[in-house]
């Protein structure tokens, strides 16, 4: 299973043109990864026909959110879901490093009967196993995961502890640092067989005029660099599942 992670129209068509199975629709993919608009959704969805779960994610920064935010994010997974999206993709930490499972289970009763997904706020938990054990009780059927490393190569044992232990009881879906090679790498050492990348390119900006020296937002990026997926290298990953 390749699921891409898009923040715009044309990464979505790409990630359909390469042959994904599903998509995680964001904005913002270069801090991580925040909600996307209604507007964003609503094209995304006249464009492909892929399932489609929704980055649930106000900020950059920690996954400890306070109340404001977190009516911002219950809100949202209403809206998503009465926009048509197939799932939401939510995740929510206690100082202490465990899951807020109170706060994530009105989510989830929010969600109705869309698909759920843990984000990467799993990365950053105390204990990536009791916390899998609690996504499986709240009806959690897929977990994002690097295996709590900055790659998914690196986190490889515990992403093959976890796939192992999950029994099929939730989708360990691998992602950071995923690209074909990761793929064949991680099918050979692991029960793994879902991944998340989102195959991007840089295309150069359509802007003949270019002002320099004014940044917008974080420093030492390009302005006139834009990042989209890229079709042949979704294609190739594809492929790499399929061996």
């Amino acid at each position: 299973m390749i699921e891409v992670c898009a923040d715009s129209v044309s990464s979505a068509i790409a990630a359909q043109e390469g042959g994904a199975d599903r998509i995680e629709l964001c904005s913002g993919l270069v801090i991580g990864g925040l909600s996307p608009s209604p507007a964003l959704f609503r094209q995304v969805r006249e464009c492909v026909d892929l399932e489609i779960r929704v980055l649930l994610r106000p900020r950059f920064g920690d996954f400890c959110y306070d109340d404001y935010e977190f009516r911002m994010i219950n809100e949202e997974v209403e809206m998503f879901r009465e926009l048509g999206a197939d799932g939401v993709v939510i995740g929510m930490l206690k100082p202490d490093g465990e899951l807020d499972t109170a706060k994530m289970e009105t989510l989830v009763r929010t969600a109705g009967n869309m698909k759920l997904t843990m984000h990467r706020a799993f990365d950053v938990c105390r204990d990536p196993y009791k916390a899998m054990e609690q996504c499986i009780s709240m009806g959690i059927g897929t977990i994002l995961t690097s295996g709590q490393r900055s790659s998914a190569w690196e986190g490889r044992e515990l992403l093959g502890g976890l796939a192992e232990r999950a029994d099929g009881r939730v989708e360990i879906l691998a992602g950071a640092g995923i690209n074909p090679e990761v793929i064949r790498k991680l099918k050979a050492c692991t029960a793994l067989r879902a991944f998340h990348l989102s195959g991007k390119k840089t295309v150069d900006s359509r802007m003949r005029y270019r002002k320099e020296g004014v940044p917008m937002g974080v420093p030492g990026f390009n302005e006139f660099e834009i990042w989209q997926t890229d079709s042949e290298t979704i294609r190739e990953a594809v492929l790499s599942a399929e061996e």
